[in-house]
């Protein structure tokens, strides 16, 4: 079970590292800044950068660590 929300959390923070990149609806669903901001702008795009590298980085080390 461990492996499957680390995977998940791997999957969540390459798609938060997308929405740089590559406007699609689904990536503009899981915009962080979108969920927590009123009037999420292009100038606060980059919060899913730094959301995306910590999630991603966290679940692979957890599952390294293991």
């Amino acid at each position: 079970m461990d492996m499957v929300v680390n995977v998940v959390g791997v999957i969540y923070g390459i798609a938060l590292i997308m929405t740089i990149f590559v406007r699609t609806r689904v990536t503009e669903l899981l915009r962080v800044d979108a969920l927590f901001l009123r009037q999420p702008t292009e100038s606060t795009r980059p919060i899913n950068l730094i959301a995306g590298l910590l999630i991603a980085g966290y679940a692979i080390y957890s599952m390294l660590s293991r």
